[in-house]
């Protein structure tokens, strides 16, 4: 079972992106506040769990936190400000969305940018640790697959409906086959440079 808090009686927000390491797409980030009491045995980091875990705890997650939000950072922010900072907007962005206004926020990585003045704590691998951002973390993905599944239907042929947009041979051999869409990031390199061996 995770840990439930940080600090027992302060109202904690935990947030957690998904999508740094895909080629295309947005980057998606949630918060999530949790009553201090509250615990279900299945909530955990979203890479741990299978896909209709994490979707049916979508549901229980939403129905039974303080507050929650979903937001993300657009391919071309992305290309604009580079992938990390784009990770902090769409996390920012989610905070910002939250009805209610936590006193701490609890932030999956080792690195966080805000302008805000709530206090932050950065966890390492926070999404295994703390309920509420292992919450976060499986709104943020099952939110962002779904989005995904909806491109691969506009644009075929590169398997985002089973990676998301992660580098895959599949995704890979698309892009060699047709190129790259509009919704691929620019300033990432999407295919491996071919190295010569000289014997």
């Amino acid at each position: 079972m995770l840990l439930p808090y940080l600090e027992s009686d302060r109202l904690e927000a935990g947030c957690d992106e998904v999508g740094r390491g895909c080629l295309c797409g947005p980057v998606v980030a949630a918060a999530v506040i949790l009553p201090e009491d509250y615990a279900h045995e299945l909530i955990n980091d979203s890479k741990k769990l299978s896909k209709s875990n994490r979707e049916s705890l979508v549901l229980e997650i939403k129905n039974n936190a303080i507050a929650w939000a979903v937001a993300e950072a657009s391919v071309e922010e992305i290309d604009q400000i580079n992938i990390l900072n784009a990770s902090f907007l769409a996390m920012n962005r989610a905070i910002d969305s939250l009805t209610v206004k936590p006193a701490h926020l609890l932030i999956d990585g080792n690195r966080f940018k805000t302008k805000s003045e709530i206090p932050y704590s950065c966890i390492i691998k926070g999404d295994g640790k703390y309920a509420s951002i292992a919450a976060a973390s499986i709104l943020a993905k099952v939110y962002r697959d779904q989005l995904m599944c909806d491109f691969s239907e506009t644009y075929p042929g590169y398997a985002w409906e089973s990676n998301a947009g992660y580098p895959t041979k599949a995704h890979r051999d698309g892009i060699r086959k047709m190129g790259l869409t509009p919704i691929h990031r620019k300033s990432f390199r999407h295919l491996p440079e071919q190295i010569k061996l000289d014997f």
